[in-house]
């Protein structure tokens, strides 16, 4: 028999996680990390070491609803107890019942999207937080499951569209936009830790502000309104002082977004705009309630290229939306040979539950999808081999994610983290300079593919 002593501390509760889903689920898996761990609590590496598990779940196409269930089920088989949270626990299936808990009713609790504090009650139900913690165990920035050189920013959470073809809304909420001095805060925070590149993210960039009637803020003493413009401004402004990347993502073409080019015209943020375009003939745009239409966005393209040449676009797109004939889906292509995007991802139309698009005429076939969707993506391999080619021989900055014996992976300001291209950057010959991971190095490109550049550092 084993005697504990009873001056020996307590062991410390262990949570483990799982994190699933997009960019914006990754910051409300970071967010409760952070409190998690400011509370005391410490991360397990493996279900086996967890006092329980966390899963942040995705619940936007089938395919990510049915990762989510299984990542559920495994939780479940190799540890017992599991919490819940993110979009997943928020859908309803056709009979108004808790999807997860009707599959996995053995689930401890469930909650919905950004719902840290629920999330935390949850917890202490099941693991009671540990006395006293440290706050100084919490770095100012927070716990983030990105490398250290890079982070995710999210400005706001919901979204006011209500395109048909998705159920964010309905799961996250309308828009709610962040104070402006507290996004100052944590961007500071984490170039004061070391992050090199912080990409910015939210369901619709932007409208931030919109829900407060772009109210004015403060940060440092000055005053800064709650939009879009004076917020890519001030954090251009405040990356500069740390040599750092600011990079825009889910930004719709709105005409505001044309104060932005010049500021990457400038280089006071990346060059890059992440677009969700989703289609280009009006009547399918109708069908899906998009704002604006293909000429409109053909015309938007022509004059943010004319202010700032190096622009890199990149845009997702639907193929075999419902009703899409082939002369509509025709005029998609034509717009993309016009357009020649840098960047771009196409998903055949897949009928989501709970999405007013299921309910349109004249559904597409499976195949026919498939089809259209290997079409568009044909054609883009073209495009971005073309234009990728045209890099061939110039000089660019690259951001090193990786380094091994034969050199270095990384990417450029065309490339965002995890659903771009990379460049494979061969080693400086001067013995003492190094490639190192999270820091910029210069390069020459000397290859390209449709896909990735091969580059020699400097």
């Amino acid at each position: 028999m084993s005697i504990v002593s009873p001056l020996a501390p307590p062991a410390t509760p262990k949570v483990g996680f799982v994190s699933l889903g997009c960019p914006k689920a990754l910051v409300d898996s970071e967010q409760i990390l952070t409190q998690l761990r400011a509370e005391g609590y410490d991360t397990a590496k493996s279900y086996a070491g967890a006092d329980l598990v966390i899963v942040n779940t995705c619940g936007f196409i089938d395919a990510a609803v049915q990762e989510s269930l299984d990542a559920i089920g495994e939780a479940l088989s190799e540890n017992g107890k599991v919490i819940v949270t993110g979009c997943l626990g928020a859908k309803k299936d056709a009979d108004g019942d808790d999807i997860i808990q009707k599959i996995h009713p053995k689930v401890l609790e469930v909650t919905g999207p950004h719902a840290v504090g629920e999330v935390m009650q949850a917890v202490h139900r099941h693991l009671p937080k540990p006395h006293a913690p440290f706050l100084d165990l919490v770095p100012a920035q927070g716990v983030k499951l990105t490398p250290k050189h890079f982070a995710y920013l999210k400005i706001s959470e919901g979204c006011n569209h209500r395109c048909s073809f998705c159920i964010i809304p309905s799961m996250r909420g309308d828009l709610v936009s962040r104070q402006i001095a507290d996004i100052m805060l944590e961007a500071e925070n984490l170039f004061k830790a070391g992050v090199k590149e912080l990409l910015v993210i939210s369901q619709d960039t932007s409208a931030y502000g919109v829900d407060v009637k772009f109210r004015t803020g403060f940060w440092n003493g000055k005053p800064i309104k709650t939009h879009m413009t004076q917020l890519v401004t001030a954090l251009g402004e405040l990356a500069a002082q740390y040599g750092a990347w600011v990079r825009l993502h889910y930004v719709y073409p709105y005409p505001h977004v044309d104060q932005i080019i010049p500021l990457m015209a400038e280089g006071k943020i990346l060059p890059y705009l992440d677009v969700p375009l989703q289609h280009a003939h009006p009547d399918v745009l109708k069908r899906m309630k998009r704002p604006a239409s293909g000429e409109k966005n053909i015309e938007r393209i022509q004059a943010w290229r004319s202010m700032c040449p190096d622009l890199t676009i990149r845009s997702t797109f639907i193929a075999g939306f419902p009703g899409e004939t082939e002369a509509e889906f025709s005029y998609l292509l034509d717009f993309l040979k016009e357009a020649q995007i840098d960047r771009l991802g196409c998903f055949a139309y897949s009928p989501v539950e709970g999405a007013t698009a299921n309910a349109l005429d004249n559904p597409v076939p499976e195949e026919v999808r498939e089809e259209r969707r290997g079409r568009v993506m044909q054609l883009q391999e073209e495009i971005s081999k073309k234009r990728l080619q045209e890099k061939v021989g110039k000089t660019m900055r690259i951001l090193i994610d990786e380094v091994d014996r034969s050199g270095g992976v990384g990417r450029s300001y065309a490339d965002a983290p995890e659903i771009d291209g990379v460049v494979y950057v061969k080693p400086p010959f001067e013995p003492h300079k190094k490639l190192v991971v999270g820091e910029f190095v210069d390069a020459v490109i000397t290859a390209a593919d449709a896909h990735d550049l091969w580059a020699a550092a400097q």
